[in-house]
């Protein structure tokens, strides 16, 4: 299949990165929030970091019409999945395709169940990192994206490769899911408690709660049915020390925003209980976030 048209659906951060990137060879356009959509579209998309460029890429607050042959990259948070996808469920077609490119575990159960068999979701997940500067304006940090394995997949791989995006497919892509997942249940928490860049929780003194949160999750993916490397944890604390990012739970904590706890070490400790595993570090962590969250003035009813 050939892409006429390619949405970013939550241009936030790393959706924005992805669609400056696609747009030097692609149509796209990237839907987000008001500010930084008219920053974009007024002085172009300023992107710091493994790359240094300025992008001139169409920006929109929705999405107002697909039209055949459209991909659609979801980077929303992971809690706004189901209400940006009925947003454009009655403009999809039959052969457009929705590519989750989100943080957490059960995204792409929740885009399904929306979309029913209207059209093609696909789940993928991205190692690159970035920040959200201003709007306008985005630090980024490369890496791999990979998808599942499908038809429609290599095309897209083909299209993300020919724009700069290292991307590979996986035969399985839950494994890819998961492992994802326990990285961000040890650096997310950790870094937006103690108010550091990924890199600075690589230390002796954090190392047994790292990895007693990898054990944790390790143990409930196994239940799970799914079987993860058994050097988890010292190859998680390999990556930590090079992750000179501040992750998103920290950025939205830090702005006053909602986190994706829920979906990383919460989904955890859900699956726990289901499968009697108990996950006390990683509810533990989830009761920490949740109580910044109120003191933000969230409320925790979702």
């Amino acid at each position: 299949m050939t892409f006429r048209k390619i949405f970013v659906l939550g241009a936030g951060a790393i959706g924005s990165v992805y669609g400056a990137l696609l747009s030097e060879r692609n149509d796209v356009t990237l839907v987000g929030n008001e500010d930084h959509v008219e920053a974009v579209n007024e002085k172009g998309l300023s992107i710091v970091g493994d790359i240094r460029r300025t992008f001139r890429v169409k920006a929109d607050t929705k999405v107002r019409g697909i039209p055949e042959g459209a991909l659609v990259i979801l980077t929303t948070k992971a809690y706004d999945s189901a209400r940006a996808i009925k947003g454009i469920k009655k403009l999809l077609k039959k052969d457009t395709a929705v590519l989750i490119l989100q943080n957490g575990l059960g995204n792409e159960g929740i885009v399904r169940h929306v979309v029913g068999d209207k059209t093609k979701v696909l789940r993928g997940v991205t190692k690159m990192a970035s920040e959200f500067s201003k709007p306008g304006k985005i630090r980024f940090w490369s890496g791999e994206t990979i998808i599942e394995s499908d038809e429609d997949s290599v095309r897209i791989a083909e299209i993300l490769n020919d724009s700069g995006l290292n991307a590979r497919l996986a035969d399985d892509i839950d494994r890819e899911v998961w492992t994802k997942l326990v990285v961000n249940c040890v650096a997310n928490p950790l870094t937006a408690l103690l108010r550091v860049r990924n890199c600075a929780i690589w230390v002796d003194s954090l190392k047994t709660i790292r990895h007693s949160i990898v054990k944790e999750c390790v143990e409930v993916a196994e239940a799970e049915g799914i079987v993860l490397p058994t050097n988890l944890a010292e190859r998680i604390d390999k990556r930590l020390a090079s992750y000179t990012n501040y992750s998103s739970m920290f950025q939205d904590l830090a702005k006053g925003k909602k986190t994706e706890i829920d979906f990383l070490n919460g989904k955890v400790v859900e699956l726990g209980k289901k499968h009697h595993v108990r996950t006390p570090v990683n509810e533990t962590l989830v009761s920490f976030i949740k109580f910044l969250e109120e003191e933000n003035g969230l409320p925790r009813k979702d």
